[in-house]
């Protein structure tokens, strides 16, 4: 059963492959995919920590079934006034060989049960108005509509 961990170098392989699969489908490889395939388990071990990112402390989760990869899911502890407008507490994605099957809508759940253990009482997320399939994600996980803006819709769940 797919659970959302810390990055491990268990799924090195399966991580490389939908990574380089994500980033050749929006049209450019970046120059951080050949130094983790140099190094994976320092790499792994540089992303399992919280960090700084967006300029607020970040976790990365990645969702795994056994050692295969199937996406990554940011957690942004705080947020900036840019993250209020667009990007919010939690940013997702899955790879391309593993979407429409539901996994994004698990991924959302388990980080929004995350991030209610670590204390918070409601997320923003964030996401294009004409992305349909994300809508549908936040929508199934409780998100309420905020407001609407510049092609972003805002939403926000209740934990």
């Amino acid at each position: 059963m797919p659970e959302l961990i810390r990055p491990t170098p268990v799924v090195r392989d399966s991580y490389l492959a939908g990574e380089r699969a994500t980033w050749q489908e929006l049209g450019a490889l970046p120059s951080w995919l050949g130094e983790a395939e140099s190094d994976f388990g320092s790499f792994a071990a540089s992303r399992a920590v919280t960090r700084e990112l967006w300029g607020v402390p970040t976790t990365e989760l990645w969702f795994v079934d056994g050692p295969a990869y199937l996406g990554t899911v940011m957690i942004r502890h705080q947020l900036t006034p840019q993250l209020e407008r667009e990007g919010g507490h939690i940013g997702y994605h899955v790879v391309p060989a593993e979407r429409r099957r539901g996994h994004a809508t698990a991924m959302l759940a388990a980080a929004c049960t995350r991030c209610r253990d670590d204390g918070m009482a409601e997320v923003l997320i964030t996401c294009q108005t004409d992305n349909i399939a994300s809508r549908r994600v936040i929508e199934t996980n409780g998100g309420k509509l905020d407001t609407e803006s510049n092609g972003i819709r805002r939403y926000l769940i209740r934990l």
